[in-house]
């Protein structure tokens, strides 16, 4: 794909972005992910709980479900960021913690509890605030959300961490997926006076049935090593789910889980500059952005419930 910008009046950049094979939330630097199998879910053969994390506590921004009725992971995940408006939040986090299996969905206080007691179980493990870990769970709804699987597979979850732990962690947050959705893109930094840097944006994403415009019962994290502030990395989500996640409709439902997470590990700092809305890297950084969002929804559609087909309609010479 190749991206032209007139940013501010100034040169036309012309650049690049390339596919990585078998790229996903690890092809940015500064991240690490793993998935394992806690006991979620009764196969042993079944991961079921995944982590990412950052190298350091870094810019986090993230999107929820706007349904009334959120799950207690969202409350949770919600109140661990500044409020951004708009159902949007942002600051620093450190890493998310996602298991399958149980969407800790309409269990009340118990739940809540449950949720913060696994943000602090992931917290301990890790060595860094509660406060710096989110969560998010995915599955049937209504039954409480054990903690011991919590307890037994973090430890394992912790020691399996690694830059190489992306298809792990994608295939730990599937449920009635029938594939791992991971994709990732790279483009040079010499347009923008780095000639020696190479910034990533890459993600994972689950989802195939409740899926309804304003996300749905989908869970994405994506992560970047483009240097931005928490609340210009919030903007771009949400100009970016726009576009993306949320033109996806398969059957009609909103789901009670909607999490979409974007971190910003700030790895090139600081060498390379914060990108700021208007900066020619902030643009190219919100094509990448699109670019990875919309192939993970379209993975998304294409695996819906009972879908057969993907059917693709360009529509030219409208009047909007």
């Amino acid at each position: 794909m190749t991206y032209e910008s007139n940013v501010m009046n100034e040169t036309i950049q012309t650049v690049s972005l390339r596919e990585i094979p078998e790229g996903g939330v690890c092809s940015a630097l500064g991240f690490r992910a793993a998935g394992v199998h806690a006991g979620f879910r009764a196969d042993p053969s079944r991961l079921d709980l995944a982590l990412v994390c950052a190298d350091e506590p870094c810019a986090c921004a993230a999107v929820f479900t706007q349904n009334e009725f959120c799950a207690a992971p969202v409350s949770v995940s919600r109140s661990h960021l500044i409020e951004g408006g708009e159902g949007s939040t942002y600051g620093t986090a450190r890493a998310v913690m996602i298991n399958s299996g149980n969407a800790n969905a309409a269990t009340g206080m118990r739940g809540l509890d449950t949720a913060e007691e696994s943000s602090a179980l992931a917290a301990r493990a890790l060595g860094c605030p509660a406060s710096e870990v989110l969560v998010a769970s995915t599955g049937v709804i209504g039954v409480h959300l054990p903690l011991a699987p919590f307890e037994s597979g973090l430890p394992l979850a912790v020691e399996a961490l690694s830059a190489e732990g992306s298809l792990d962690a994608a295939r730990a947050i599937m449920t009635t997926d029938t594939c791992a959705k991971s994709y990732a893109v790279e483009f040079s930094g010499e347009a923008f006076g780095y000639p020696e840097v190479c910034f990533h944006v890459g993600g994972m994403t689950k989802g195939s049935g409740m899926i309804m415009p304003n996300m749905a019962t989908m869970i994405a994290v994506l992560t970047t090593d483009v240097p931005l502030a928490a609340p210009d990395l919030h903007r771009a989500l949400k100009t970016v789910v726009g576009q993306s996640f949320n033109k996806v409709t398969v059957d009609g439902d909103t789901s009670t889980n909607d999490s979409c997470f974007l971190f910003s590990s700030g790895a090139h700092r600081p060498s390379v500059p914060l990108a700021t809305p208007g900066s020619e890297l902030y643009e190219i950084f919100l094509v990448a952005l699109t670019q990875v969002c919309v192939y993970l929804a379209r993975l998304m559609a294409q695996d819906g419930e009972g879908a057969t087909r993907l059917i693709t309609v360009n529509v030219s010479g409208a009047a909007s």
